[in-house]
């Protein structure tokens, strides 16, 4: 999981076997057969590299979310009766059907969204790891022996599927988001329905293509995107899902709880993040300016828990922010399946020009821009910009208080251990924190006041078997490790007299 942090600046060149400019059109996934929307209605996939259209797909509505409903809750009825080898020899098959069709679903990631292709592998992989992975943890699991202080009863715990579950996920690892839905869902006996994002459903729909290809399950997994205020809310709404689950902003995870309250639902939520970057006098300095850079820029800064604030103390700040200014100057920006680029174009326009705007309020709160943060020079279709640097930060700039979600760094000093604990904890967000320090009783203190749910030291590794989630207003729950298979199990108490 996210290995752009450690295989950043490795370099690689792919042969194209497909035309991967014409992805043509694909149908809503729904009941075990690719349809067309009730209405007819398409959606154009456009390229955030030139502004040029992809692809259409099936555009679903308030009446495709209904069918998915029903599809999904017959699905669940066959598929939590099977045994967990049934379920797992289905999961593997589909794994298989992933790896064999990998370069169309990496070619649609980097033209959907902007990845580049040696990036997109890594939502290959969150695929295949959570198919494989998922099956033995449900194996492992066990039912739990509660001893009887009287001796006239016998209790355990046991583990049942909750039932049909809903998964909303965000664009920016279109294929990892789904992994990380797929793999508990259906190990645990669950049927599942998929919203991805409109900013990058093409490569979700050729799951459905191969769903349908493999001939899985009828309704055991339903994939559908359409305007959120029609399926969203018509699947938030609905008393069929007994799971809410979903990748993506912390204000549409609060629009999800508060849609949902029609019935009593178990909610699993990754949201935003505003992690920080924390590097000593003591740091590997190597090391943390390395990974500072991959943090940042990898993805085009469109990662959760990308680096949003680095604090860097006074001692070597000159000398740190030199070195990173250096490096991020020096990222080769590029798109398509045969570049070798460092960092693509953001996702839409929108985005990217609400990097300008982040840019233009820390300079008017007294920051410098140090490099970049302009549209290259060629680049002037599509969502470019050059990955920018700022010094000086202040909690007072929208970059300190919000998710960048963008190639932006914003450099800050710290003095003393007390302000810059106070500084990583003053934001609502708790996902994502780094630091880099050799001091042991520094990492005794930080791992326990710092105020986010994942704390990474001198470091950074995620993968699947690993616990991912966020506290405060980052989140609910997990994805990856057995603790993500929570959110699909509901417990029984079964006590017996003796």
């Amino acid at each position: 999981m996210r290995k752009w942090c450690v295989t950043f600046h490795q370099k690689f060149l792919f042969n194209k076997t497909v035309n991967i400019m014409t992805f043509g059109y694909h149908k809503l996934y729904i009941g075990g057969e690719l349809v067309d929307s009730v209405s007819n209605k398409k959606h154009t996939v456009i390229c955030p590299a030139d502004d040029e259209s992809i692809g259409e797909i099936a555009w679903a509505g308030a009446e495709d979310a209904e069918l998915a409903l029903k599809a999904a809750e017959k699905g669940f009825q066959f598929w939590s009766k099977l045994s967990l080898a049934e379920r797992a020899v289905w999961m593997t098959k589909l794994r298989s059907a992933v790896l064999e069709n990998e370069h169309e679903l990496r070619a649609a990631m980097v033209y959907e969204m902007g990845k580049t292709y040696a990036g997109a592998w890594e939502d290959i992989e969150a695929v295949i790891n959570g198919l494989e992975w998922y099956p033995a943890a449900m194996k492992n699991m066990r039912d739990e022996q509660i001893p009887d202080y009287e001796n006239t009863h016998t209790h355990k715990m046991v583990h049942q599927p909750a039932g049909v579950a809903v998964a909303y996920l965000a664009w920016n690892f279109p294929l990892l988001n789904v992994g990380f839905k797929l793999g508990p869902a259906l190990a645990s006996g669950c049927s599942i329905i998929i919203k991805p994002s409109a900013a990058s459903p093409l490569s979700a729909y050729l799951i459905g293509k191969i769903l349908k290809e493999i001939d899985f399950p009828s309704g055991v997994v339903n994939i559908l995107c359409g305007p959120s205020s029609e399926v969203a809310y018509t699947l938030t709404t609905s008393t069929i899902p007994a799971v809410l689950t979903m990748i993506g902003s912390t204000e549409t995870g609060q629009k999800v709880i508060a849609d949902s309250t029609t019935s009593i639902k178990k909610l699993g939520m990754e949201l935003g993040g505003n992690a920080p970057f924390i590097v000593f006098e003591d740091a590997d300095f190597e090391k943390a300016l390395d990974l500072a850079i991959g943090l940042k820029f990898g993805n085009s800064g469109q990662i959760c828990v990308a680096a949003n604030r680095i604090f860097v103390h006074n001692s070597i700040y000159d000398k740190f922010l030199k070195a990173y200014i250096k490096r991020a100057s020096e990222l080769k920006l590029g798109h398509g399946v045969d570049s070798d680029a460092d960092m693509g174009p953001m996702v839409s326009r929108k985005d990217r020009d609400r990097m300008f705007d982040l840019i233009k309020d820390a300079i008017s709160k007294g920051a410098k821009l140090e490099c970049g943060g302009n549209i290259p020079k060629g680049k002037e279709k599509g969502n470019w910009i050059e990955p920018a640097v700022l010094s000086g930060m202040t909690p007072e700039m929208d970059v300190f208080r919000k998710e960048t979600f963008g190639p932006i760094a914003s450099l800050m000093s710290f003095k003393t251990d007390d302000e810059v604990l106070d500084l990583a904890n003053d934001t609502e967000y708790g996902l994502a924190s780094y630091i880099f320090t050799n001091s042991h009783k520094r990492i005794e203190r930080f791992s326990r006041d710092l105020q986010f749910g994942e704390i990474q030291i001198n470091g950074v590794k995620y993968s699947i078997y690993l616990p991912h989630g966020g506290i405060k207003n980052s989140g609910i729950g997990h994805d990856c490790s057995h603790l993500a298979l929570d959110d699909y199990l509901v417990k029984k108490r079964i006590s017996m007299a003796i």
